[in-house]
């Protein structure tokens, strides 16, 4: 295993409980040390070029921008013997960015874990319930899959050249729907909210459930209905405090009239003076 961060060292112990044995990792600081003595049961850090030729499953685990180097650098130095399954963690990547150690004899795969890490032990019972985005030559599919379900998840096949659009969609969702959560709780507290999160925590849980069930049909709210009075004075209210957030109301505020438009939740008569409010070019806006 290269990379003995919150999620190689996860991924790595999940494997061990699986029966599967680790046999070396590298990792470099402090943090990845802790993790390893915690979840790789003493498994020793070494040099990555040193790691790379112990297994018959090598897996990565590394940032996005760090991987086509790394591979193009183990690839150069044959550190990987020919016959070896090499697995990343990349959700960018597909297996293409493995090519350089393809042409050695490597076989791909590109695992995704879809879920956030915290690199504890917490993580171990979160991947039960979590997904892995999978993309490998056709030939091993069945090897990457087995990989996933023995680590107790559940593989989603993605094309090699829908790779982009896929992790593009995720972290949409996920790390924009942190940013949103943080924002509106930031609001409430100007508004004297002593608690933010009491409020967020069932109105929010209810709101992502309903849109996993029933898409753009489980809008609700004053753009869904074309109240463009109260969404000019939400716009009005934000900007007093935070023009970014306004912006990013607005922002948002268009995209899902849109989306009820289309869906048939806001007839064209009520958009109409709702658009015009979203329409104009505001103070705070570039």
């Amino acid at each position: 295993m290269i990379g003995a961060g919150k999620v190689g060292a996860v991924l790595g112990a999940a494997l061990m409980q699986a029966g599967h044995r680790v046999v070396a990792a590298s990792g470099v600081s402090r943090k990845s040390k802790d993790r390893a003595h915690d979840l790789l049961d003493g498994v020793a850090l070494t040099d990555p070029f040193d790691v790379a030729g112990k297994a018959d499953l090598l897996l990565i685990a590394v940032p996005d921008d760090a991987l086509p180097p790394l591979v193009t650098g183990l690839a150069d130095g044959n550190a990987v013997p020919a016959g070896t399954l090499v697995a990343h963690t990349s959700g960018r990547y597909g297996t293409d960015v493995l090519e350089p150690l393809t042409r050695i004899g490597c076989l791909p795969l590109a695992l995704h874990p879809v879920m956030t890490f915290t690199g504890t032990r917490v993580d171990l019972a979160r991947l039960a319930g979590a997904c892995f985005g999978v993309t490998a030559p056709e030939p091993l599919r069945p090897v990457a899959e087995a990989l996933v379900v023995e680590m107790g998840s559940d593989p989603q096949w993605v094309e090699e050249d829908k790779r982009g659009l896929y992790h593009a969609a995720l972290a949409n969702g996920a790390n924009h729907l942190v940013t949103l959560v943080a924002q509106s709780g930031a609001l409430l507290a100007k508004a004297g909210v002593e608690n933010p999160s009491r409020l967020l925590g069932p109105l929010l849980g209810a709101a992502l459930d309903n849109a996993l069930r029933s898409g753009d049909h489980a809008l609700t709210g004053p753009v869904a209905r074309g109240d463009a009075g109260t969404v000019a004075v939400h716009i009005e209210e934000i900007a007093k405090v935070s023009p970014e957030a306004a912006a990013a109301y607005v922002a948002m505020a268009r995209l899902t009239a849109d989306r009820a438009l289309v869906a048939g939740l806001l007839t064209p008569d009520a958009a109409s003076s709702l658009l015009a409010v979203l329409g104009k070019r505001h103070p705070f806006e570039p």
